[in-house]
């Protein structure tokens, strides 16, 4: 029986017990059998959570691209491992066959060594989703440089901080990107950050808008001509397999952002491993995962787990409104998409819209659809089941983080059946406790609890960037011999689990502990309601209070506010109980959210406890400006 492809759900049980009574065992034969390597591991696994310290294939050699491209030469040189496809839609798609991206990623590297650059050295990528981007990746791979990609829509404060902390001796970025009918000035942002960055000697530019920009002699370098001059040929340095791979900053929810550290083989098999089974890859297939390179899933999953497992990944540039709402379905019929994976945060404002705009494409060569990000809420989820899967395309609800490298909980197509609002069932390999907050395992079904992992797997992030003690503060304080993820979730009477949102979004309302992703739900089943964001208020007799953001969907914009409130209540109160009823709701016309989509809590806390005068950096936020509009209508308590 093969490990490698689970095709239902009695095959599941039997890999993942196997997976969980003897774990060296199991990740050894799918290393064995489907990768290549330099040299074999002397060790599957060493680990001892209390330091934390794991290691995973300790004493094996490689390289990640030589698993990710020239493996696959013999076979696939012709085959398209990288779909571009552009913002403006008029501007033709780019297909780069596996031995043309030898070639680039060859011709890359060199330049990189060229410039200086060699194993160990960190590379800041800040560019927008170009061909340029995945390649510059695995060149940094291919020499052994540790890559460090930060999302092209952070400011320049955000930037330099990112920079400094990992001392980043190059800059890779283009004179600017487009973003729907905008362009943004990457230049510009670059050289701003950079007046506070000393380790920085060298700035490598690709052209994609074509503009006129500043180019500071000596340190700055158009990409192009050196790319048309360097050698087509690079040998894979040869990497330890607890190499540093990347460095990936994650906000943290208070300080500096936390510079995730994912090293080489376990995160390579642990990735194409996931990818393979999660989404029913099959040879053929055209994969696109609409995420930006910029955060953990578009490593992972753009780039890594499509290309070990030689398929056909598609990079998209562009925005889900752009020129209209059916960019997203037009792209899906053009490329023949089998497997679709976005945010719940897309999905929502894709269901907002006319239907007209899903209904004028063929979505039929759509086999599976993945959601990533935030647990997916019921309407969402049942709007994305019937008019985009045409409920033929199961729904893969996956849970993971920065920190776990890949997914951790998810349904497998056509093995696990799947559940609204559920990610289901943890992978092969993952070991999963619910704790309470005494930090005793909740053992059986139909409980709730904190979200760990008791057991290492193989792509977990090995330390915060040059601050091992905040790592372990941070993960491994919390319960003993345990990953805390920082997670409420609930087992159900199957075993199937629900994230129930951050830890911090439980809120004690008279005693009771009330997740926050359970009652949004149940607002956001309102027809008038888009979405909603919850809070806890001090209150001086239940402790705390809810406070309610709720946007309302154009047909609700005109409706008498105060008859909505007692609406949304009822709701609540039908779904959840009287206990769980919103004492406050505030309309809004947004939300503000990171730019992968996760709604910043934080910031509402502030707004709602008035705590105006320190909300922290924003800089970083999708829609800075909505937050001054949020307090603007900030209402006082007064229960509706």
């Amino acid at each position: 029986m093969s490990n490698y492809h689970i095709k239902n759900l009695e095959e599941y049980y039997q890999v993942y017990r196997k997976s969980v009574r003897n774990p060296e065992l199991f990740w050894e034969e799918v290393a064995e059998e489907h990768f290549v390597w330099k040299k074999r591991w002397d060790r599957v696994l060493d680990y001892d959570f209390s330091k934390p310290e794991v290691k995973w294939f300790e004493g094996a050699q490689l390289n990640i691209t030589e698993n990710c491209i020239d493996r696959h030469l013999p076979s696939k040189a012709d085959k398209t491992a990288i779909i571009f496809e552009p913002n403006n839609p008029d501007e033709p798609a780019l297909h780069i066959s596996y031995s043309e991206l030898h070639e680039r990623v060859c011709k890359f590297a060199n330049v990189l060594k060229s410039k200086g650059i060699g194993k160990g050295d960190r590379v800041c990528i800040y560019l927008p989703m170009i061909p340029e981007l995945a390649v510059a990746l695995l060149a940094c791979a291919r020499i052994g440089a540790v890559h460090s990609v930060v999302f092209a829509g952070f400011s320049a404060t955000a930037l330099a901080t990112r920079i400094n902390d990992c001392e980043a001796k190059m800059v890779i970025t283009a004179d600017g990107s487009f973003r729907g009918n905008k362009t943004i000035d990457l230049k510009g942002i670059v050289d701003e950050a950079l007046t506070t960055c000393g380790s920085v000697t060298t700035v490598l530019v690709a052209k994609r808008i074509d503009t006129e920009i500043l180019m500071e002699e000596g340190r700055d370098a158009w990409l192009a001509p050196l790319l048309e001059t360097a050698e087509s040929d690079c040998p894979a340095e040869i990497m330890e397999a607890e190499d540093p791979l990347f460095i990936l900053y994650t906000s943290g929810s208070t300080g500096s952002p936390k510079g995730m550290l994912h090293t080489t083989a376990g995160y390579m098999v642990y990735t194409a491993y996931t990818f393979k089974n999660v989404f029913n890859y099959k040879d053929g297939d055209i994969y696109w995962c609409t995420a930006d390179i910029g955060w953990i899933t578009g490593h992972s999953y753009i780039v890594y787990g499509p290309l070990a497992n030689g398929a056909t990944t598609v990079m998209f540039e562009g925005v889900p409104s752009y020129p209209d709402y059916g960019r997203f379905w037009e792209v899906v019929q053009k490329h023949k998409i089998t497997q679709f994976y976005t945010a719940p945060t897309a999905i929502r404002a894709l269901a907002k819209e006319n239907l007209e705009f899903v209904n004028s494409y063929d979505l039929s060569s759509l086999k599976v659809l993945g959601t990533v990000g935030e647990p997916i809420n019921e309407e969402a989820w049942h709007w994305y089941n019937d008019n985009v899967g045409k409920k033929k395309a199961p729904i893969v609800d996956t849970w993971w983080q920065t920190e776990t490298g890949g997914m951790m909980i998810s349904p497998i197509p056509f093995a696990t059946p799947t559940k609204p609002t559920y990610a289901t069932l943890p992978l092969p390999g993952v070991q999963l406790a619910l704790m309470d907050e005494q930090g005793n395992e909740v053992v059986g079904n139909q409980v709730d609890g904190r979200l760990c992992v008791k057991f290492p797997w193989p792509s977990m992030a090995r330390t915060i960037w040059g601050n091992h003690q905040r790592y372990k503060d941070t993960y491994f304080s919390a319960f003993d011999n345990a990953y805390f993820t920082g997670d409420g979730a609930l087992r159900d009477e199957v075993g199937y689990y629900r994230i129930t949102g951050r830890v911090d979004d439980v809120i004690i309302v008279s005693g009771h502990n009330l997740g926050t992703a359970p009652i949004e739900d149940a607002i956001n089943e309102h027809p008038a309601v888009a979405e909603s964001a919850i809070v806890g208020v001090p209150h001086d007799i239940k402790g705390n209070a809810l406070y309610g953001y709720v946007i309302l969907k154009e047909t609700g914009e005109g409706r008498n506010h105060d008859n909505l409130r007692k609406e949304i209540n009822q709701i609540i109160t039908e779904h959840i109980g009287p206990i769980a009823k919103l004492d406050i709701i505030q309309f809004t016309p947004g939300l503000p959210k990171t730019r992968s989509g996760k709604i910043m809590r934080r910031i509402l806390r502030k707004i709602a406890h008035n705590e105006l005068d320190n909300l922290g950096d924003i800089s970083t936020l999708l829609n800075p400006d909505i937050v001054e509009a949020i307090i603007r209508e900030r209402m006082t308590p007064s229960v509706p």
